[in-house]
């Protein structure tokens, strides 16, 4: 009897822990703050007991000490996207510094605490970064580094208060939380100081970082002699220290830390120069620059949080990345961070939802619950059941979720399945595999069976959008690319497998998709264009029409109606009533 019970025990997950973020030491080196759960937290340097000391139902983040150690700024979503706060410790009175649309990241104080800085990009256009500076005691924010045609984020002042550190290029800002290298990721550290001359003058760039590596989160050394940064140079995200001497960076850059993998997010340096305290693992590390091995900060969470038991997930902090109406309109299904949320499509009626009246955000249940993305929802045709997309195993695959039975059903093995569509009557299921084959799928599961072979999009850029069943459920259209040029045109194949496709569209055009039938099955409407014009609707008569002359409109004109029967019209493609009499009486 003990030999189950011990593998009962063995069995158990392991005991929940916190997530610890974005940390920051206090001028004088005793207690560090950062995020658990959104809300500020402080705990002692070394680690130990933390106290909650910023909560509300909105979300914090960023919370850095004032060189005085008197304020501690940070940034909350409580009145939008994102402003920026600042806390008197000694009377818990808190300032709103920054009123902006657009969310902002707060970067950095001056040495002398009369400045914030920022970055946004609010002030630039196609989502690129500019760092901006903001008095303290609240005013105008101004930009200190704007240049138009490259992104700048995550600013660090010198101690003389001359010369900005920057991260800039790469989309490292929007997308810190990815793990390993990408090409779109590389990011360089740079040097800003004002332009000479006229107050108008254009700032001078310097490079500190030559590329090729993703360098970011610039922090100075208190002589201003040396600069702090993390970098993936080494293969996996590690604190580097480079040389600067004159405005210009001297030598090679020194490595500080040796992980061998993981990453290493927000670091910041105290304010004397001695330590840098980074999230890593969910967790507080530090590493002190003397030559110290980085350790993790053990920290107890002591507090009651403001924030509802039920996390509210706002588009404005967390888009939604899909959106499906229910056939009967009553419910929906939404793709947000990775996962599959469903609620009503509207409050009760004499209730509310999430709010009085029926005007606050919907309650949403959540149905998956996993380490890897949710994507591509299709409602059957009866709102009951749902298909996704899912590469939870390492290999995309099919599941449907029953809202009335509450279970999750895998659907397809994969490899790579990707894009499901439900036939008119929910009995079948059609989806893309590998990104080679069309195939259709009973939608209790197995015996998948291939419609036709094809070039179709693969993730992440397959939507699902490309399919679409007829309205008889006979015949599936697709969008699928054709010939050496690899244009993008339309294709219909039997439901059954019963022929070969045929291609019913030849657009020269490589941006093909959104297809969809008109409501007698006789039709197709897709979406075409090229990556430089904007698309345009177009429109297949998969039943050929006669054309309509000038001629014909004019005779028609003419036509007189028989009593009791409409007039006969010459492109109509019917027969008039005195040709067929004739034809009768010949026969």
């Amino acid at each position: 009897m003990l030999l189950p019970l011990v593998l009962l025990a063995a069995a158990q997950p392991p005991a929940p822990r916190p997530a610890l973020a974005e940390p920051s030491l206090s001028p004088d080196g005793r207690e560090v703050a950062f995020v658990s759960g959104g809300d500020v937290w402080t705990a002692p340097a070394d680690g130990g007991e933390a106290r909650l000391l910023v909560s509300h139902p909105a979300q914090e983040s960023r919370p850095l000490w004032s060189p005085d150690g008197t304020r501690l700024a940070f940034v909350s979503t409580r009145t939008g996207g994102g402003d920026v706060y600042v806390l008197e410790l000694a009377t818990g009175a808190l300032r709103r510094v920054t009123y902006d649309d657009a969310a902002e990241s707060l970067d950095a104080w001056s040495r002398d605490g009369r400045w914030l800085y920022l970055s946004t990009s609010s002030r630039d256009v196609a989502g690129m970064q500019d760092v901006l500076r903001v008095r303290a005691d609240g005013g105008t924010p101004m930009v200190v580094a704007g240049d138009r045609y490259a992104s700048e984020y995550w600013g660090a002042p010198a101690p003389d208060g001359e010369t900005l550190a920057i991260t800039a290029r790469g989309l490292v800002s929007g997308q810190w939380w990815r793990r390993g290298h990408s090409h779109i990721d590389e990011s360089e550290i740079w040097l800003v100081r004002p332009g000479a001359g006229a107050a108008d003058a254009a700032p001078a760039y310097t490079a500190v970082t030559s590329g090729g590596a993703k360098d970011a989160w610039p922090m100075w050394a208190p002589d201003g002699r040396a600069l702090h940064f993390m970098s993936d140079r080494s293969g996996a995200e590690n604190l580097w220290t480079q040389a600067v001497a004159g405005g210009r960076a001297e030598g090679a850059p020194r490595q500080v830390t040796r992980f061998a993998d993981g990453r290493v997010l927000w670091p910041s340096v105290s304010h004397d120069g001695r330590a840098i305290v980074f999230e890593r693992d969910f967790g507080i590390w530090r590493v002190d620059l003397a030559g110290g091995e980085p350790r993790r900060l053990a920290i107890t969470l002591r507090g009651a949080p403001a924030a509802p038991g039920v996390e509210r997930l706002a588009a404005s902090a967390t888009p939604l990345q899909e959106l499906e109406l229910a056939p009967d309109g009553r419910k929906l299904a939404v793709a947000m961070r990775g996962e599959v949320f469903a609620a009503a499509s509207r409050a009760p009626e004499g209730g509310a939802a999430g709010g009085a009246g029926g005007r606050g955000p919907l309650d949403a249940a959540r149905d998956t619950s996993t380490p890897s993305p949710e994507q591509h929802l299709a409602w059957s045709p009866d709102s009951r059941r749902l298909a996704y997309a899912s590469d939870r195993d390492g290999r995309w695959r099919l599941f449907t979720y029953d809202f009335a039975a509450r279970r999750e059903t895998p659907l397809t093995d994969g490899p790579l399945d990707v894009a499901p569509r439900w036939s008119p009557d929910g009995a079948r299921v059609v989806f893309v595999r590998g990104g080679r084959e069309l195939m259709v799928v009973d939608a209790g599961g197995g015996n998948a069976r291939r419609l036709a072979a094809g070039r179709f999009d693969r993730p992440p850029f397959a939507d699902g959008g490309d399919l679409a069943w007829s309205p008889d459920g006979q015949w599936i259209a697709y969008v699928a690319r054709a010939g050496d040029r690899g244009f993008s045109n339309a294709f219909v194949v039997r439901a059954d497998g019963s022929g070969e496709a045929r291609q019913v569209s030849f657009l020269p055009n490589a941006f093909t998709g959104s297809v969809a039938w008109g409501a007698d099955g006789t039709t197709l409407y897709l979406v075409s264009g090229q990556r430089t014009e904007s698309g345009q609707l177009a429109r297949v008569d998969l039943v050929p029409r006669a054309p309509r002359f000038r001629e014909d409109q004019f005779r028609s004109l003419f036509d007189v109606s028989t009593p009791g029967q409409p007039a006969t019209r010459p492109d109509s493609g019917a027969r008039p009533a005195a040709a067929a009499k004739s034809e009768a009486k010949r026969s």
